[in-house]
């Protein structure tokens, strides 16, 4: 079982770069997690996809339909955000130090990881990949071990 942010995510749905290196990761687990705010961001992510003409309207159906079915199957395993979880991630990010670049869903999907007892997450954002250890996870992309 392994941790994958919303950029991964994003991957094993449309064709980019790397996408090829995570589907491969993807099919060899067992399962894929991801906190519930990875889902928004993933719909968030196909729906500016459509909006920014790089996929068809059908394209943009038949990719919303296959997620609907990977999430009947159980092939992602979403991770809830209870209140502890995001107060978790505040007090985290609220001991950062000053050079420390986070976002908010940044720092929701390292709290998510590290309060769900991972060790590592797989992502290809280059700042939730360097606040990772922040968290005290190993930031782990496979797309840069592919070049």
């Amino acid at each position: 079982m392994i941790y994958f942010d919303t950029s991964y995510l994003v991957k094993c749905y449309l064709r980019e770069w790397g996408s090829e290196a995570v589907r491969e990761l993807a099919a060899g687990q067992s399962s894929i997690v991801c906190c519930e705010y990875g889902r928004l961001e993933l719909v968030v992510s196909l729906q500016r996809n459509f909006r920014e003409g790089l996929v068809t309207r059908a394209q943009h159906r038949t990719v919303l339909r296959q997620l609907e079915s990977d999430d009947a199957r159980g092939i992602w395993l979403w991770l809830g955000l209870s209140p502890d979880l995001l107060r978790q991630a505040a007090l985290r990010v609220n001991n950062l130090g000053s050079s420390v670049f986070i976002r908010a869903g940044d720092a929701l999907h390292l709290a998510c990881a590290a309060e769900n007892g991972f060790a590592e997450i797989y992502s290809n954002d280059r700042h939730l990949l360097a606040a990772a250890p922040h968290f005290g996870l190993r930031a782990q992309n496979v797309i840069v071990q592919s070049r």
